[in-house]
């Protein structure tokens, strides 16, 4: 019976999913056993048709999953449970099986042939992410709305600025991915400890031919494993991945408080429930399980970290996690791309709320603005900057707008006319370069997809 929400179902994506299960596992060791045959055969370790018979038998319609069990069961070892199995399906051509590796010369090969397919649906993933968030820049580049540092009102931006600072960070993250599949992607076929001893004197063409046939890079050199510090990229890179959707997800969830109301995650009005007690409710519920997934994926990076400390040339602490980290990592960001992808594609923007919301403060948000004002008339900036502070307070705490305080005032009003007041106080006067920085990331966006092969 499944225990883990993953295998319940109720977390991942069936795509991903599929690459972990343990069918497609055994499969992947199979074809490294297939391929390990044919590269013996290539250089005239063993005769061509016994490696024909082991390649037409490692599949799992001639080798059992359940054999591979039944003999595990009894010997207590999984990968010489699967040489046993296919050593049976192939007859008297069993006898050159796993010739001259070891059982992680299988494990680390295959593990990187399920890598290479998790990471073409995560960075796929990547791709359409980074797509709606050019779309959403570029459809609300010039959509006022309220910057806030602090958790306060600062300046104005515009919400396409938003999204573009966004876009921008998954583009960081899908160069970050194209150049940790470098180091990632690698198998090896190197025997006990490295030395290759076990595959004779055409030992490094075999390694060379088996990574050919499987589509990988052999590592450039290693022990009986290849060594962690590649996987623990991986997965610090995915903890990068899910935090930076933490970080969209988080705004999103500030942002759809009723009290703020600017955006809001979509909601399915005709069946979608709240709340099992208050009919009311339209909680951000996907963006809040993107944040608690995150602080899982995160979790993962201690152990890949810790998994590249080993004994001398190995010591097997690291198998235990990986059947966790590696999985898990892999299917969980991919499911927080993808529902994280939904949630922009169909996010709900209030405009109209955002302009209301820049005017809570009564003007006192474009300080700057004037402050920026007053010294192109003259004043020194560390004055206009005291003057200004003293006088949103007085706003404030008066509770008068902020126009009134300053028409009042006699400094600001002997070097400004209303008029020029009016402009420096108009938030739609003092977004700077907002449209134009969009407008250039999103050409450059653009042209990076393009060099990865993409056509929008």
């Amino acid at each position: 019976m499944p225990i883990l929400p993953i295998d319940t179902g109720r977390y991942g994506t069936p795509e991903m999913r599929r690459i972990f299960e343990e069918e497609n596992r055994v499969q992947k060791m199979l074809d490294v056993e297939a391929a390990l045959a044919w590269a013996h055969a290539q250089v005239g370790n063993i005769p061509r048709e016994d490696a024909e018979q082991i390649m037409a038998a490692a599949s799992l319609e001639h080798v059992k999953l359940a054999r591979v069990k039944e003999i595990e069961r009894e010997i207590k070892h999984d990968v010489m449970a699967l040489v046993r199995a296919l050593a049976e399906a192939c007859g008297p051509s069993g006898a050159y099986v796993h010739l001259g590796a070891t059982s992680y010369d299988i494990v680390d090969t295959a593990t990187a042939l399920q890598l290479k397919e998790a990471l073409d649906v995560i960075e796929r993933r990547l791709n359409d992410f980074e797509r709606v968030l050019m779309e959403k820049a570029i459809r609300y580049k010039d959509t006022l709305m309220m910057g806030r540092t602090h958790g306060q009102h600062a300046l104005p931006i515009t919400l396409g600025f938003k999204f573009a600072v966004w876009m921008r960070e998954i583009a960081r993250h899908i160069q970050r991915l194209r150049q940790c599949r470098e180091r990632v992607l690698v198998g090896k076929m190197s025997g006990a400890v490295g030395t290759q001893a076990g595959l004779g004197e055409h030992a490094m063409k075999i390694q060379e031919l088996v990574m050919q046939k499987l589509g990988l890079k052999p590592a450039d050199i290693s022990t009986q494993i290849v060594q962690r510090d590649r996987h623990a990229e991986l997965i610090c890179l995915l903890a990068l991945i899910a935090t930076s959707l933490e970080n969209f997800a988080t705004e999103i969830r500030e942002l759809q408080r009723p009290e703020i109301g600017e955006l809001a995650e979509p909601f399915e009005a005709e069946k979608q429930v709240g709340s099992s007690t208050m009919p009311h409710k339209r909680n951000p519920e996907t963006c809040e399980r993107v944040c608690g997934l995150a602080r899982i994926v995160r979790s993962l990076a201690i152990p890949a970290l810790e998994n590249v400390v080993t004994w001398h040339e190995r010591d097997l602490t690291q198998s235990s996690a990986e059947r966790f980290i590696l999985p898990e990592a892999c299917i969980l960001v991919d499911y927080m791309l993808y529902l994280m992808t939904n949630v922009v594609a169909n996010l709900y923007v209030n405009e109209e709320r955002m302009r209301q919301n820049i005017e809570l403060t009564q003007g006192r948000a474009m300080s700057e603005a004037v402050m920026i004002a007053l010294t192109k008339k003259g004043l020194s900036r560390q004055e206009a900057h005291e003057l200004l502070r003293k006088l949103t307070i007085k706003s404030e705490m008066e509770k008068v707008p902020f126009k009134k305080v300053l028409l009042e005032d006699k400094t600001v009003s002997a070097k400004l006319s209303e008029k020029e007041i009016d402009e420096a106080l108009n938030p739609q006067n003092y977004i700077g370069t907002a449209p134009k920085q969009v407008e250039l990331m999103v050409e450059k966006t653009r042209r990076e997809r393009l060099e990865r092969g993409l056509k929008d």
